[in-house]
This record gives C-alpha cells, sequence and structure tokens, in this order.
C-alpha cells in the first residue's frame, strides 16, 4: 500500500467539515465570553450614566473606533491560526493601522492643548484601574475562545495564544467603552493599549497549555 491509498482509506469515512465551522465557533466562543464580561462590567462598574449624549460624540466613537478595528483584526487573525495549515503573521503588520490613526487624533489634541494640562490629558482619572479592568474584562472572553479552540487544530501554540489575548482584550476594550467616561486619545491610546497588551501576554503565557489538543 502506497502513501496515497493509505491517505484515502484513512479519510474515507470522515465526515466533510463545513465551510464556515471555524468562523462559527470561534463566534460563539466570543459571543459567549462577551455576555459574561458584559454582564460583569454592569454589575460591577456600570454603565456611564450619559451613554445616551456620549454616542453622539466623537471621543465614544473614537474610543469604538479603535478597539473594535483592533479586535475585528485580532479575531480575523485568529480564525487563521486555529488551522492546522502553515500560516504568516505578517498580516498582523496591518493592526497597526488603527494603532497610527489614533496616534494622529491624540497629537491634534496635544497641538490644541496647552501644555499644562498635556499630563492631565494622559492621565485622565482612570489610569490606574484601566489596564487592569480591560484585562479583568479579557477573561470570560479569552475562556470562551479557549472552549473554541478545544474542537480546533493551532499549531503554533504560544502565538495562537497571544494573538487569542489580544482578540480577548481588544474586546474587553471595546466593552469597557460602556463605562469610561475618559475622553482623551493619548488615555485611550496608552492605557486601553496597555490592558489589551496585557491579555497578550498573559495569552501567550498560558497558551501552550491552553490550548495544547
Amino acid at each position: 500500500m502506497n502513501t496515497e491509498e493509505l491517505i484515502d482509506m484513512l479519510s474515507r469515512d470522515v465526515p466533510r467539515v463545513p465551510r464556515h465551522a471555524v468562523v462559527k465557533r470561534v463566534g460563539v466562543g466570543i459571543v459567549a465570553g462577551g455576555l459574561v464580561a458584559m454582564l460583569l462590567a454592569a454589575a460591577a462598574l456600570g454603565i456611564r450614566p450619559d451613554l445616551r449624549v456620549a454616542i453622539h460624540g466623537f471621543s465614544f466613537w473614537m474610543k469604538w473606533g479603535y478597539t473594535i478595528s483592533l479586535a475585528l483584526g485580532a479575531t480575523y487573525v485568529v480564525t487563521r491560526i486555529a488551522r492546522p495549515a502553515p500560516l504568516s503573521l505578517r498580516g498582523l503588520w496591518l493592526m497597526t493601522a488603527p494603532v497610527l490613526v489614533l496616534a494622529s487624533i491624540g497629537v491634534g489634541e496635544l497641538v490644541r492643548t496647552p501644555p499644562s494640562d498635556w499630563l492631565q490629558m494622559w492621565l485622565g482619572r482612570s489610569w490606574t484601574l484601566c489596564p487592569w479592568l480591560v484585562l479583568t474584562l479579557a477573561a470570560p472572553i479569552f475562556t470562551g475562545l479557549v472552549w473554541s479552540f478545544r474542537k480546533l487544530a493551532p499549531t503554533r501554540l504560544r502565538a495562537a495564544g497571544a494573538i487569542t489575548g489580544l482578540s480577548a482584550g481588544a474586546w474587553a476594550a471595546t466593552i469597557y467603552c460602556l463605562h469610561c467616561p475618559e475622553v482623551s486619545a493619548i488615555f485611550v491610546l496608552t492605557w486601553y493599549t496597555l490592558g489589551v497588551l496585557l491579555a497578550a501576554a498573559i495569552g501567550a503565557l498560558i497558551g501552550p497549555g491552553a490550548l495544547r489538543w
């Protein structure tokens, strides 16, 4: 029996995997974890009381545009790295686009603001809490994604853990926007991003164990 005959024999009775099975499973994991994170944010932090007014302002959509762009980009890479096929991570460089856009907005804010107010813009009122709250909200989303990976087949486990943590952190930051009253782009660029990167770092650390199959 040659190799091709052996492969044919082993794959003869294997059911065909639906085309969008990976995307659907990852989506279920994110939605399930996101709902838990949303309930946690609402119960422990509360939704900002002026949300109906805030959604008509630029700062709210500036924050959401940034976090959602990161989340969608990272989630796309998650669906790619969940497969056993070799994957180039060069596409991650595209995720620098929202960072650069937000940085340019931040520079514009600094130009229009007296230097004496820069520190207040950067630190806001919650810089000591923001990264850790984003990281906390990322935990249930990361857990949901780990569940998704139970029926998937990543081969680069540390990279998969890192990008899974990045995705969870970005979605958590998106949810955190519903509570956070900060309006400065440089605040978001610094402290939101730090929370997302902490989630990615922890994902890289535990990925080889959590995503092993």
